[in-house]
């Protein structure tokens, strides 16, 4: 069954009749830029073909009803407030409709929704985002604002970092609402300003999630943070991202070696990014010299950055040596998590499973392999 009809069934079989507006978002990828959004940097992302559907109908009564496929129906009354427990899945959409609120949205009478997904759960591909874009686009149909997919990834990040209590960048958001089949999208963080890049149709990505966390990730990733800013302060700017590479070489030696290492990986990554929008705007798009800058920002991630664990290493190092594989790095926060292949369509499901297989060997479970293609961005389905 296709996600959207199954979100529409799910609607039927609790509210009954048929959901006015149904949208969907796609899940993302991290294509490069690992952990240069909070340091102002660019970075790159691509829509995915798999996501989060939503179907949306008003109601007269003043009430908020929400049903997923994996959650017991949840009712609201008083929209404002914060949910806690086994129902804070709901703040997602509810923090869209909250940030909608000081964009045009005139309250009047509630809403039901149900709300269904095929984002392998525990994927890191970010279904928070696609939620929130998914709820943007139904509930901006439902209440006739005019918004644009740009301005609905800053209400969703504003979802997020308001309502549901989470300081992210703007990526999850920016990818899953501009995404275009067969393009990447492009984030200038410093400016919130979102653009495509054609990559072209001949070409896959492959996740291979090792659904291995560090214990101490949120710690690490804080601390990493940190050592960010402190090395900004100390070489005399708001953030790294206002860095050239020449002018941090220069500068590096006033640093403590933890701290340079860091900073190091973070410019030459903001540098690396910019390499990737350079060959793929080219005149001769040169996909392949753009993998050769994946592999290079793992090794940075692994030996500067210092947030990627043996499994993530073991995973980019078998895919280094299949055929048809053009770059691989680790995605999202690291410390564990997944890595990412770019490929050419060559590349098969027996190829994957080899990997798999070799990853089985060394350390006794296989990790979770999910294909997909840059695919669009949030849209509206019906209404």
């Amino acid at each position: 069954m296709s996600l959207i009809k199954s979100v529409e069934e799910l609607f039927t079989k609790h509210y009954g009749g048929t959901a006015k507006v149904v949208s969907f978002a796609p899940g993302r990828v991290e294509f490069i830029g690992n952990h240069t959004d909070y340091n102002q940097g660019p970075v790159i992302g691509a829509a995915i073909n798999m996501g989060v559907s939503v179907a949306l109908q008003r109601c007269e009564q003043t009430v908020f009803r929400f049903t997923s496929g994996l959650y017991p129906t949840v009712e609201v009354t008083d929209s404002s407030k914060q949910l806690v427990g086994k129902d804070s899945w709901v703040n997602y959409p509810l923090g869209v409709y909250n940030a909608l609120l000081s964009r045009g949205l005139k309250p009047s009478g509630g809403f039901e929704m149900s709300i269904d997904s095929d984002l392998p759960h525990g994927s890191g591909l970010s279904s928070s985002a696609a939620l929130e874009l998914a709820s943007a686009v139904a509930l901006s149909k439902a209440y006739e604002l005019d918004l644009s997919n740009e301005e609905l990834a800053l209400v969703g990040r504003e979802a997020e970092n308001n309502f549901v209590g989470v300081p992210c960048g703007i990526l999850d958001q920016g990818v899953s609402a501009c995404g275009k089949k067969g393009e990447l999208v492009h984030i200038d963080c410093s400016t919130n300003s979102f653009s495509n890049i054609k990559l072209g149709e001949g070409y896959s990505i492959w996740i291979f999630n090792t659904h291995k966390k560090h214990s101490l990730v949120d710690s690490m990733y804080e601390k990493r943070h940190d050592e960010c800013f402190e090395a900004a302060k100390e070489l005399g700017v708001g953030y790294l991202a206002d860095l050239t590479v020449a002018a941090f070489d220069s500068g590096k030696s006033k640093l403590s070696p933890d701290v340079a290492k860091r900073a190091e990986h973070v410019v030459y990554e903001i540098d690396r990014v910019n390499k990737v929008q350079e060959l793929l705007l080219g005149a001769d798009s040169c996909v392949k010299d753009v993998g050769a800058l994946l592999f290079q920002s793992h090794r940075s991630s692994r030996d500067l950055f210092e947030n990627s664990v043996p499994e993530l290493d073991y995973l980019v190092d078998i895919l280094e040596s299949m055929p048809a594989v053009l770059g691989a790095r680790l995605t999202g926060g690291g410390f564990g998590g997944a890595a990412m292949a770019l490929t050419e369509n060559t590349f098969t499901k027996v190829y994957a499973e080899s990997v798999s297989s070799a990853y089985r060997g060394m350390f006794g479970e296989e990790p979770k392999v999910i294909h997909c293609w840059a695919s669009d961005g949030a849209r509206l389905i019906r209404s």
